[in-house]
C-alpha cells in the first residue's frame, strides 16, 4: 500500500491506476489526513452453475391451467 497527496495523485493518476490494477492499494491524503483509498475492482459476481437448486422446487401439474374466475376478476379494474 502506498500513500500519496492529492497533487501527486492528480499528476500520476495513470501510473497509480496501473499499480492498483496489479493489486496494490493507494491511499490519498490532503494536509496529512487520509481522504480516499483506491482499491482494485472486483466484479463480485460468481460464475453461475446450472443445477445447484435441482430438486428444491417442482412445477405443479396445473401450472399452466387457466386462472380461476375470481383471480381474473381481480386484474380487471
Amino acid at each position: 500500500m502506498i500513500e500519496v497527496n492529492i497533487h501527486e495523485a492528480k499528476t500520476h493518476l495513470s501510473r497509480l491506476l496501473q499499480r492498483v490494477a496489479a493489486g496494490e492499494e493507494v491511499l490519498i491524503g490532503k494536509a496529512g489526513k487520509r481522504v480516499a483509498r483506491i482499491v482494485p475492482w472486483h466484479d463480485g459476481s460468481k460464475a453461475r452453475v446450472p443445477g445447484l437448486d435441482r430438486g428444491l422446487f417442482t412445477v405443479p401439474d396445473d401450472f399452466d391451467d387457466p386462472l380461476p374466475a375470481d383471480v381474473i376478476k381481480g386484474f380487471e379494474a
